[in-house]
């Protein structure tokens, strides 16, 4: 899912119910900023059109971590 949340710059939660690992290959613009590289669907289009899998937007639990303070280390 990381390599997909990279691609889509938030975090996907895999909810397919699918289990095990496959094997597949996706075509879709890279970068849909850079006109050069936008040959090809949306990633979000790729995913519904090749693989029948859909990306929905939801509000869920997203990991965080919080640091209340730090300190310089002691030399030892």
């Amino acid at each position: 899912m990381k390599t997909l949340s990279d691609q889509v710059g938030r975090t996907v939660i895999d909810q397919t119910g699918l289990e095990g690992n496959y094997d597949f290959k996706l075509t879709f613009a890279t970068d849909m900023g850079q006109a050069a590289e936008t040959e090809g669907p949306s990633i979000f289009t790729a995913l519904q059109e090749q693989l029948g899998l859909r990306l929905e937007s939801q509000k869920g639990p997203v990991e965080v971590i919080v640091i209340d303070s730090a300190q310089k280390a002691s030399e030892n």
